[in-house]
């Protein structure tokens, strides 16, 4: 009796388009899963989140440890304080980030994204704050 045969791996795998310059993990170590792309992750995160996680995946240890300050990352991303705060509490609400205020540790992915909720503008300071309609017309000069 023949013993059953084993899949062999997909055939039809695409060359790279410049064969010398395939990527590996040299000297360094980050990465992020393809589950951050697939699963929304990286689209549950606003743009001040995304570029704070991902500084913080490249400047990780092999555990996701780092320990930059917030004046150095603040000058690296070119953001304010303000958005750096609001990045980094995000991430850390949306399961993705612990900080025990002076290490950082990327986390292992959660099951799925957190979604920011959002809330119903109600006042004419929300509207001028966070519908883009608004502020619109406001830039045109149709509101006073």
């Amino acid at each position: 009796m023949t013993p059953p045969r084993k899949s062999s791996p997909p055939t039809s795998r695409r060359p790279p388009i410049v064969a010398e310059r395939v990527r590996a993990i040299d000297g360094g170590f980050a990465f992020v899963p393809h589950r951050f792309l697939h699963d929304g992750f990286l689209a549950a995160l606003s743009n001040d989140e995304r570029s704070l996680y991902f500084f913080l995946v490249l400047a990780g240890d092999r555990c996701g440890v780092s320990f930059y300050r917030y004046d150095s990352i603040c000058a690296t991303l070119e953001c304010t304080l303000d958005a750096y705060v609001e990045a980094r509490n995000g991430l850390i609400d949306k399961d993705l980030l612990a900080f025990d205020g002076t290490r950082f540790q990327v986390l292992s992915l959660p099951a799925r994204p957190t979604w920011a909720r959002s809330q119903s503008l109600s006042s004419a300071a929300d509207l001028e704050a966070n519908d883009p309609a608004t502020i619109r017309r406001m830039l045109l000069g149709d509101i006073k």
